[in-house]
């Protein structure tokens, strides 16, 4: 049975910090690129980040640039996404997605709220 287990959300202060995981069952993790998108209320889902089979080419939309970071584990069959000096329009849930040519995994999501 394929998983994507997503955790480490939560809420956090503008400028402050979160690591989110996924971490992943029933498939050969290794053989996927991995995403990180997110959705905020009454917008639509959007591509975050993106990396490689083995972790050498990252993606990033222009909003998280310089900001975000993806990584992998293949060992550990996880995905990372470290998140700096967050901002009030990051709050979305943020969804783990793995893909290879048509094949789509989708994890249930983690919350990520920036309020002070």
């Amino acid at each position: 049975q394929v998983q994507l287990v997503e955790s480490g959300g939560g809420l956090v202060q503008p400028g402050g910090s979160l690591t989110l995981s996924c971490a992943a069952s029933g498939f050969t993790f290794s053989n996927y690129a991995m995403n990180w998108y997110r959705q905020a209320p009454g917008k639509e889902r959007e591509l975050v980040a993106a990396i490689g089979i083995t972790g050498g080419s990252t993606n990033y939309a222009d909003s998280v640039k310089g900001r975000f970071t993806i990584s992998r584990d293949n060992a550990k069959n996880t995905v990372y996404l470290q998140m700096n000096s967050l901002k009030p329009d990051d709050t979305a849930k943020y969804y783990c997605n793995a893909r290879r040519t048509f094949t789509y995994y989708w994890g249930q999501g983690t919350q990520v709220t920036v309020s002070s």
